[in-house]
């Protein structure tokens, strides 16, 4: 029997092909810190990785997690919803981005009732589309099995249904076949025809 893969290591494995030392990458739900350490290994030294997260202490999680298995320097947090990312990305990153990484629900071993909304997280990704970088990728895994999660996910959704495919390349990955099951978006953003 194989083992089933998890959508956060195959969303990782998407942004990897894409991402690169030197790079500039957002993790806009930065939770227990994973996926924040997991960008920050792609993009090195050099690189630059801004999280989001609403909730002080995944802020804090974050950073210690980062201080004790990489290091800080290229890392910065932001204790603000991802909703109001384009006023905390510094103009001259915006279309630079290569990699934004969404993983929406709740923090893993916290309060349940704090969680990602539909308003907020399309707020985010039509600003994260904007200053995505041309060739660049965006990862959202969503959880409809969660209170207020299905109407996350139907939202995230339709907005993906209605990006243009001339300019984007979508692929949505189902968790099993179960209707509560998690989805990954993969959006990567195609190079501008001259």
């Amino acid at each position: 029997m194989t083992k089933q893969v998890s959508l956060t290591s195959q969303a990782h494995h998407f942004i990897q092909q894409v991402l690169s030392l030197g790079d500039i990458a957002i993790d806009a739900t930065v939770g227990n810190g994973y996926d924040t350490l997991f960008l920050a290994q792609q993009v090195g030294k050099h690189g630059k990785v801004f999280g989001f997260d609403i909730q002080k202490q995944a802020i804090e999680a974050t950073h210690a997690k980062l201080e004790s298995e990489y290091n800080t320097t290229n890392l910065t947090l932001i204790h603000d919803s991802h909703s109001n990312m384009s006023e905390h990305i510094p103009i001259q990153f915006h279309k630079k981005i290569k990699a934004i990484s969404f993983n929406l629900g709740y923090l893993p071993g916290s309060d349940k009732s704090v969680i990602t909304h539909a308003k907020s997280t399309l707020t985010a990704v039509n600003q994260s589309i904007d200053i995505l970088a041309d060739t660049g990728i965006m990862t959202i895994v969503a959880y409809p099995g969660h209170i207020g999660g299905n109407i996350e996910t139907k939202e995230i959704e339709q907005w993906v249904k209605q990006l243009l495919l001339s300019k984007y390349s979508i692929q949505i990955i189902n968790g099993s076949e179960k209707a509560t099951s998690p989805k990954l978006f993969i959006i990567k953003k195609l190079p501008e025809k001259t």
